[in-house]
């Protein structure tokens, strides 16, 4: 069996797509189809159904990916356990993590990272909570982190920080002269939120449910930067962390208000990888940047606290 067919048969797998996987390897469609085709032969059953979108794995073709994936994620590690041996600081990241992390917190860590370790490169991805955690423990992604991510004994923690989730308002509303509102007062405005696979929408609806409140819900969205611009707009409210929306409130673009509801009070973003893989070189350094920036982070904006978990050395 080729290394090349198992390549080209992963990018496929992974994009969905016989031409975005050639323009990915920078091969001709032709070729990538020859490959699968000769797979096929070889394992004999379809990998591939031909749909109006793309290409859909087969059951069988899910086996073989699933397979692949792990693969080429072993060799990335190999990779990087001789660009150690070399003292290359050199590599890959891949992180998921939440869509509002994005615009004030992931850019100037990564900025500032990438002036330590120029040869480090990153793959970022936003995802739901429950995406992220499957992300982790399917091995696709080095680092996770997530809103109120579930506990789970194949994944451990580095980060846990503790910040209580605030409402969002445009400056004009009513409410944005407060400095602490109740949900009851809340309820009285269209909401946006996040969608029930996020762990921030979970929370959310936990505080609602305890006081038997229904909320008028104007937006339910996988964008969390959506809710939080259907805010700025002030036709609905949000819900968020402040240190997500710092820059935005210190414009005058946004208010962050507290809540007076100890449940909103139990929001954390956690930092994970799995259990029992090794990470990479440029994964550990990048796990440790993120302890100490979460760290300033919370002595910053006096927030309940972050603890710590150890790191692996690969």
């Amino acid at each position: 069996m080729e290394f090349v067919a198992l390549r080209y048969f992963h990018e496929t797998a992974r994009l969905g797509s016989v031409r975005s996987a050639a323009d990915t390897l920078h091969v001709t469609p032709s070729s990538i189809s020859r490959m699968i085709a000769n797979l096929e032969q070889e394992f004999g059953a379809r990998l591939f159904e031909r749909i109006a979108k793309g290409m859909r794995l087969t059951d069988a073709g899910v086996v073989l990916a699933r397979q692949t994936q792990r693969m080429f994620r072993d060799l990335e590690r190999v990779r990087g356990a001789i660009d150690d041996l070399q003292g290359l600081r050199r590599g890959q990241v891949t992180i998921y993590g939440p869509e509002g992390l994005v615009a004030e917190f992931m850019p100037k860590l990564l900025a500032e990272f990438h002036s330590l370790y120029p040869a480090i490169a990153f793959n970022v991805y936003f995802a739901s909570t429950d995406r992220i955690v499957e992300a982790v423990i399917n091995d696709e992604t080095d680092i996770g982190i997530t809103f109120n991510g579930p506990s789970r004994a194949d994944l451990t923690t580095i980060v846990d920080y503790s910040e209580p989730l605030k409402c969002l308002v445009a400056p004009e509303n009513p409410l944005a002269t407060r400095e602490k509102v109740t949900l009851r007062e809340l309820i009285a405005y269209p909401f946006a939120l996040p969608e029930t696979s996020f762990g921030m929408r979970r929370l959310i609806d936990q505080a609602l449910h305890k006081e038997s409140l229904t909320p008028n819900l104007a937006l339910n969205t996988n964008s969390l930067e959506l809710a939080k611009r259907m805010a700025m707009t002030g036709a609905a409210i949000a819900f968020m962390p402040g240190f997500m929306v710092m820059d935005d409130v210190a414009a005058g673009r946004l208010v962050s208000i507290a809540v007076d509801t100890p449940v909103l009070s139990e929001s954390r973003v956690s930092v994970c990888i799995h259990r029992d893989r090794e990470i990479s070189f440029a994964a550990q350094e990048l796990l440790r940047f993120l302890q100490s920036r979460f760290g300033l982070l919370s002595s910053s904006a006096g927030a309940p606290g972050v603890a710590f978990g150890a790191t692996q050395r690969s």
